[in-house]
């Protein structure tokens, strides 16, 4: 079955990580990226700029509603996510508690919507 990893943190954290901290922590994820590849359990994955750069849209009665910003104010912004195969929940979990930034952020596990 097929899991969306949604990779939360807070971006006042990430802002106040040094560049040797930063090179560190992509070192995690490149390592963490390289194994689930050689397991056979990535799909896919990105990393997403700041949410300074997002536009949310909605549409109402038929009118365009464009707003600069995310979709909501949180503690923790979404920031990147990782599409998994994985054979059962439980495997999902243990693949996004191995991602690097579970460990100050969290990291929310949902199945793929089959749609046949």
């Amino acid at each position: 079955m097929k899991y969306l990893c949604l990779i939360f943190e807070a971006e006042t954290l990430a802002a106040k990580r040094d560049e040797q901290a930063n090179q560190a922590l992509f070192a995690e994820y490149h390592t963490f990226t390289e194994e689930i590849e050689a397991s056979g359990n990535h799909i896919g994955g990105e990393a997403l700029l700041p949410t300074e750069t997002a536009t949310t849209v909605r549409v109402r009665n038929g009118e365009t509603l464009i707003t600069d910003g995310p979709f909501a104010e949180t503690k923790e912004q979404l920031g990147g996510y990782y599409l998994i195969e994985a054979s059962s929940l439980d495997e999902a979990i243990d693949i996004a508690s191995r991602i690097p930034s579970a460990k100050d952020g969290c990291v929310e596990v949902r199945p793929i919507m089959v749609i046949e």
